[in-house]
């Protein structure tokens, strides 16, 4: 796979484990905003940059002692697929639509195979680890926008 150096920021994480000191939330607060957030809509990746700018969270982890999905997971809000995986498959899909129109065009062409080589590995662990079906399998036909 290429790598990805374009356009990272580079930041690091905080070195703690423990909840930093000018954050004043409790756990059970915490939890509430983040359940908040997953039935107004938010994927959990919306939900940890809404915690970070505008309620200057900067990890719950270390607050709570669980991460955003595993609280979605226990309130039955989790989507029913991985985050990660399920925005490959839409990327996979528009760019797939591209390319209907745009048969020429090599290079996305590229990324398309690129794409769908991250989506068959993704798929593998997925299954390994028990997040996808045993049967699941990545059907082109199926995944247009």
């Amino acid at each position: 796979m290429p790598k990805q150096e374009k356009g990272k920021s580079h930041s690091t994480r905080p070195v703690s484990k423990r909840p930093s000191s000018w954050c004043k939330y409790k756990p059970e607060e915490v939890e509430a905003i983040i359940i908040k957030l997953a039935k107004e809509g938010h994927p959990p990746h919306e939900i940890g940059t809404i915690l970070r700018d505008q309620h200057s969270i900067p990890l719950t982890k270390p607050i709570i002692g669980k991460t955003i999905t595993k609280i979605l997971k226990e309130a039955d809000l989790a989507p029913s697929m991985p985050e990660d995986f399920e925005i490959l498959l839409k990327k996979a899909a528009s760019l797939r639509v591209h390319l209907e129109k745009n048969k020429k065009d090599l290079h996305n062409k590229r990324a398309l195979q690129l794409i769908e080589a991250k989506i068959h590995k993704l798929s593998r662990y997925y299954k390994d680890k028990g997040a996808l079906s045993p049967d699941w399998k990545y059907d082109t036909a199926k995944m247009t926008m």
